[in-house]
């Protein structure tokens, strides 16, 4: 094996690796390991076989920042801001988790109160009002000394536009601090709002010494087998060295999902699709996104565990109804899937590790859908044992006045409602018809219940990658170099000069080239109507159309537009990618048929024998007609009655609804 290029994904369940070798790829599926994400990474490479001398590029994505910020098991962390103001984490925004429920608590704030402190200086809009004072600095320097902090966060008024008092008191705490994490508002988000602005800071603080560790240790690891440092995806949908990931890593919380839905794009466009649902079902969640024009959509409006973070990410809804997603009963007797998840230990009770709790992997066990004894993450993986699986659905099933079968459909049915719900959200709330897309479906679950979905939703067409149980780790391997650059500008577009705004994107130019060599660039601007709350980003080609496709994309987005209404710019925005180099996609030969396999599997309600069809006999050209079970190494498909499909010449099992 030469010149490979490796993606590698720790998930809450599995960890996942592709590589590309000449266009054909490698595999390997391994049970993650939560106490040390390195050892899964590890054991990925010895599964397949990945010779340290023939790594050409290397990309990871981990969980490690999500899982620390939704478990609140970040490092402890101080705040220091402008005297007044050290309560604006926790005030918030107006906005009620649930609107109705006048008992429900925000979640709480990452700093506690006692380790929030105030310096007294103030900066305007036009600059300084008031000087920093250098004895209410010291004494926050000492406060936060005292504290025992791995962590701080400086966010000061204004510092978006002069970031000077800030840079001062951060020098401080460095000087004063060493070995702890320090992240400045003016460096994270130098952007409008002081609450985000300071919840994103924090959130950056209260992960980075977490990340950096895990990504210090597995760099260590990896040299010493003489594998190269990976790059590490970022939520945004592009990669960056491991350094600058370890140092700023509010922007890796997504990092996982980001890589699907990058990986998801890519393998739609080589098979011809631009406008598409991903649909990526892991082990312990769903998560559904949007591509239009073969462009994957981001936000900076992303709220994760209720910690708003207002960097570009990845436009990914997410839902708790993975493969491990334990099944229950409320105070009302209604069932429910998630958002709780047996995860790799114990996993769900068909492992045998255990667990006892019904899970969404047991009801597809029981219904035939996965093959009893089947191993899961390579020859060290746990092999699935239906009986183990029988009995917790027989236990909720007694609660529900249901056999272990009626248990299991219900189950499917139930998460299968929750993931139809989400796909809703990033489709026809956003003016989205998805009847018009293709749903192509991911993750090691994500075949499954592809054809069910897509039904839900009146879609004809759904797209099954050869990899899509590692899909993830996939767009990691093909992830460009990308970097996101942000400069405050605002005022009313019929005032702003051209000369200023050029000017404003000259400098955030020579920034991506002074990083990323000789980048692609892309310009964009985020505009809002006057006295809005919230802005829009469009992409931005001169200021003579910029108003003109600012109504045109808040129509499409929010249902209605403002003609009459002053456009007011508040931000410029710029996106530098380098390419990396992207072998061609193509399908294996079929290998030779060996004998043909049928089982029973219950399809709503009903049970059929169905054709169990290993998938390295499907070369391009073959053809499947539902009902039939399609299985690969590291993912199952189930094809539903009344759809067909083929395999296309990139590997891919294009399915449509007759």
């Amino acid at each position: 094996m030469s010149g490979a290029y490796l993606g590698v994904d720790v998930g809450g369940t599995f960890t996942d690796l592709v590589a590309l070798v000449d266009g054909r790829l490698v595999t390997a599926k391994v049970p993650s390991t939560p106490r040390n994400q390195a050892e899964g990474v590890l054991r990925a490479l010895e599964d397949a076989g990945v010779e340290p001398g023939a790594v050409a590029g290397f990309a990871h994505g981990s969980t490690v920042a999500t899982n620390a910020l939704l478990e609140r098991r970040g490092a402890r962390t101080a705040l220091v801001t402008t005297e007044g103001f050290r309560d604006a984490i926790e005030i918030g925004r107006q906005q009620r988790p649930a609107l109705y429920d006048l008992a429900r608590d925000r979640p709480p704030p990452l700093v506690p109160r006692e380790l929030r402190f105030g310096v007294r200086e103030r900066m305007g809009p036009d600059g300084e009002i008031a000087p920093l004072d250098a004895d209410s600095l010291a004494a926050a320097v000492a406060a936060v000394r005292e504290g025992g902090v791995e962590a701080v966060a400086v966010c000061l008024l204004f510092s978006f536009l002069h970031p000077q008092h800030e840079r001062r008191v951060g020098e401080a705490l460095r000087k004063a601090l060493d070995g702890v994490a320090v992240s400045l508002s003016s460096e994270v988000l130098p952007e409008v709002r002081e609450y985000e602005r300071f919840s994103t800071t924090v959130a950056d603080a209260y992960l980075t010494p977490r990340l950096a560790a895990y990504l210090e240790r597995l760099a260590g690891e990896l040299h010493g087998r003489g594998y190269p440092a990976p790059l590490v995806m970022q939520s945004s949908g592009g990669v960056i060295e491991i350094e600058r990931a370890a140092r700023h890593a509010a922007a890796c919380v997504l990092s996982g999902p980001a890589g699907g839905v990058v990986g998801a794009a890519w393998v739609a466009g080589r098979s011809g699709h631009q406008d598409l649902l991903t649909f990526d079902m892991g082990g312990t969640s769903t998560d559904v996104a949007a591509v239009l024009g073969g462009t994957v959509q981001t936000t900076t409006e992303s709220v994760i565990g209720g910690v708003p973070i207002k960097l570009p990410m990845v436009d990914v809804h997410s839902v708790s109804a993975g493969g491990g997603s334990i099944a229950w009963l409320d105070e009302g007797g209604a069932l429910r899937v998630g958002p709780h998840s047996a995860g790799a230990d114990p996993g769900p009770a068909a492992y045998g590790q255990g667990g006892e709790d019904a899970t969404v992997t047991d009801a597809n066990l029981l219904l035939g859908y996965l093959e009893d004894g089947r191993r899961l993450g390579g020859a060290g993986g746990v092999a699935l044992r239906r009986e183990l699986a029988e009995r917790a659905l027989r236990e909720l099933g007694e609660r529900l006045g249901q056999d272990p079968v009626g248990a299991a459909l219900g189950v499917v049915r139930v998460a299968n409602a929750e993931m139809v719900r989400a796909l809703r959200v990033i489709s026809v709330e956003r003016g989205i018809d998805p009847r018009e897309l293709v749903l192509l479906a991911f993750g090691g679950a994500g075949g499954m219940h592809a054809c069910a979905l897509a039904e839900e939703l009146g879609m004809s067409r759904v797209l099954l990658p050869r990899a899509g149980g590692v899909l993830s780790a996939l767009g990691l391997a093909i992830s460009d170099l990308r970097r996101d650059y942000v400069r405050p500008l605002p005022g009313s577009l019929d005032e702003i000069e051209p000369g200023d705004l050029e000017a404003g994107y000259r400098e955030l130019e020579d920034l991506a080239v002074r990083d990323l060599g000789e980048p692609s660039l892309e310009r964009l601007a985020d505009l809002r109507y006057r006295g809005q709350s919230f802005e829009l980003t469009v992409a931005f080609s001169g200021l003579d159309e910029l108003e003109s496709r600012f109504h045109v994309e808040h129509s499409q987005r929010y249902g209605y537009r403002m003609d009459g209404e002053p456009v007011e710019l508040v931000s410029l925005r710029l996106i530098a990618t380098r390419a990396v180099p992207k072998p061609e996609l193509r399908a294996e030969p079929a290998a030779a048929s060996g004998e043909g396999r049928r089982r029973r599997v219950n399809i709503d309600g009903d049970w059929h024998e169905v054709e169990i069809v290993a998938g390295e006999r499907l070369g391009p050209g073959a053809t499947v007609t539902g009902p039939v079970v399609v299985e690969h190494p590291e993912s199952t498909i189930v094809v539903r009655p009344g759809w067909r499909g083929a395999v296309d010449d990139t590997g891919s099992l294009e399915l449509e609804r007759a």
